[in-house]
């Protein structure tokens, strides 16, 4: 099962993209394959599509043995607004994100609060992520494999990450949606709580 292949057409398909029409990073760390970061061009905004993340299923991180072909897969996917550009380390921080599953036995879902412990790119505000809904279709892989779901990454301040930690995720975005702040803004403020 090439699920790499699968998962790379189901993104590029879902944002009418051509292979030969986006740009790509690969990161690599010790003991895996490596992680691809697409990047998609869309009007104003650019999506940067993690494919790799997904190549074996997350798992109870206690389990003797892991099953190679069930259980969930997920992928990865942050938009920007173009005119602010993406600020170098980028790539890596979502290669670490997307590679959490196989190195810390993370499954990643929705209203999963992740730390980087260090800016998500350089000089960014941001040293946490918040994952949610993306609106992108499961990409469908044959049976009996789970379909691999794309999360949202929302980039989040160390104050809002606290906010999360006490109120929850939906206390958050409702803060976002009070004040007005788009959080694909790389250079946006931090929601006041």
């Amino acid at each position: 099962m090439e699920v790499v292949q699968t998962v790379r057409t189901g993104v590029l398909d879902h944002f009418g993209v051509p292979v030969t029409g986006v740009d790509s990073a690969s990161v690599t760390f010790l003991g895996l394959e490596p992680i691809e970061i697409l990047r998609i061009v869309d009007g104003d905004l650019v999506h940067y599509a993690t494919v790799g993340g997904s190549r074996h299923p997350m798992g109870d991180p206690t389990a003797l043995v892991a099953d190679p072909v069930r259980g969930p897969r997920a992928e990865l996917v942050l938009t920007l607004r173009a005119a602010a550009g993406a600020h170098s380390g980028l790539a890596k921080a979502l290669g670490v994100l997307a590679a959490a599953p196989a190195v810390e036995g993370v499954v990643l879902q929705a209203d999963a609060l992740m730390d980087l412990g260090e800016p998500m790119w350089q000089n960014a505000p941001f040293t946490a992520v918040l994952l949610g809904d993306s609106g992108i279709p499961e990409v469908v892989l044959p049976d009996p494999a789970e379909p691999v779901r794309y999360f949202a990454v929302t980039p989040v301040t160390a104050t809002e990450a606290a906010w999360v930690r006490v109120r929850g995720a939906q206390a958050l975005r409702d803060a976002w949606a009070e004040a007005g702040i788009d959080v694909r803004d790389p250079e946006r403020g931090a929601a006041r709580m």
